[in-house]
């Protein structure tokens, strides 16, 4: 018994660990099915977040995502470390 302990305590490493290892999620460039990874987003809060960005331009903070409907503060405390947002190039998306 005491031999499989080693093992069971690397599995649940490398197991537990995995959304740890997995890279943020950059919202401007995300599609609908990475986006539904994302704790309390499910497909239509997805299509959501793309139709803001898509009608208001890329995100510049994460902090602009409790404008879409339905996120919250809660929303982003609870994928602090899972979303990122890139700089849009020299403004090109807003005229």
């Amino acid at each position: 018994m005491w031999k499989s302990i080693p093992y069971l305590i690397l599995s649940l490493f490398l197991f537990g660990a995995q959304p740890l290892l997995a890279e943020p999620i950059d919202v401007n460039t995300a599609s609908a099915e990475e986006l539904a990874q994302l704790k309390g987003v499910g497909p239509s809060k997805a299509q959501a977040i793309i139709a803001y960005r898509d009608q208001h331009g890329p995100f510049v903070a994460v902090g602009e995502l409790t404008q879409v409907r339905g996120l919250g503060p809660k929303f982003l405390e609870q994928n602090a470390e899972a979303i990122t947002v890139s700089q849009p190039v020299a403004d090109a998306a807003r005229p």
